[in-house]
């Protein structure tokens, strides 16, 4: 005699899984579309034109500008307008003073920025909420008010004329504090520097093993910039030292009082752009990295 039963599964039987459908939210993973693409078209063409005029109007002669329009594509005279930019100014020179002084400073600014940061996201200490706030009150002074007196500073020490005295001014900013600041106030957890000080480590190796590995995004963002700042900083070397000139300033004695030959002038601007190219092109990585890093932390 043969009984129908069912089965019921034990407590230690494992059942399949119901293949289920995940439903997406409308509005969530949605491909781009024809307007994203093409506001990103419009956007990029609108950030590379001044670039490509500048190589057009560097690449062309003079009398290829004489004309009711203006020319939309490079002549052949860019290496020509190069050698003369050469033989006007001393370019390799102000080149190498310019390297110098942007990497000293990003350096600096990066560093100091870290650790200060750091201090004020993640130690205790009396003060640290007025500090912050003084730090912040800074950014609000415009930087030409401090011209003079820190021109005043440098005669007193005997560095004008010196990149020293270009430097020394911008080894730390308020914007690189309070950027770090806000980036590592949320992405290290207050359970993690506790952890490493309960092991043993000191104040300064939780910030080495903790703080920096942690910083790195930012780092990089902000030393992308800093770069950027200084090797296109004019007014603070010209008025310290037009004696040991940076890139920008030594491209400004191309024009002089009676004539401006602007394809020279704009071939030397050309010359003086690619080391920023290079720099975005191999530090482009880390720079998407840490934006979206900073995008999705918290």
């Amino acid at each position: 005699m043969s009984t129908n039963t069912e089965l019921s599964p034990g407590p230690g039987t494992r059942t399949a899984p119901a293949k289920t459908r995940r439903k997406r939210p409308l509005g969530i993973d949605r491909r781009p579309g024809f307007l994203t693409y093409g506001l990103l078209i419009a956007f990029f063409l609108g950030g590379a034109y001044p670039l490509w005029w500048s190589f057009v109007t560097g690449s062309g002669s003079t009398g290829a500008f004489a004309g009711p329009l203006p020319p939309l594509f490079p002549g052949s005279a860019f290496l020509a307008n190069v050698a003369e930019v050469f033989s006007t100014i001393d370019f390799w020179a102000a080149l190498g003073n310019s390297v110098i002084v942007s990497s000293v400073i990003t350096i600096s600014v990066v560093g100091f920025s870290t650790l200060a940061g750091y201090s004020f996201a993640k130690l205790r200490f009396r003060g640290k909420s007025g500090l912050m706030v003084f730090v912040i009150a800074t950014l609000a002074v415009p930087t030409q008010l401090g011209i003079i007196p820190l021109f005043m500073m440098m005669k007193e020490f005997g560095w004008t004329g010196s990149i020293g005295a270009v430097m020394v001014p911008t080894l730390v900013t308020a914007f690189g504090v309070f950027f770090m600041r806000q980036y590592l106030v949320d992405v290290i957890p207050d359970e993690l520097v506790e952890a490493a000080r309960v092991d043993g480590a000191s104040m300064i190796q939780t910030f080495w093993h903790v703080g920096v590995p942690a910083a790195r995004p930012a780092m990089a963002i902000l030393g992308l910039f800093t770069f950027m700042t200084a090797w296109t900083d004019y007014l603070w070397p010209l008025l310290v030292a037009p004696q040991n000139p940076t890139l920008q300033v030594a491209l400004s004695q191309l024009q002089s009082a009676k004539y401006v030959d602007h394809t020279i002038v704009m071939a030397g601007a050309v010359m003086a752009t690619i080391p920023l190219l290079l720099l975005f092109v191999l530090a482009g990585k880390q720079l998407v990295s840490g934006i979206m890093a900073g995008a999705v932390k918290g």
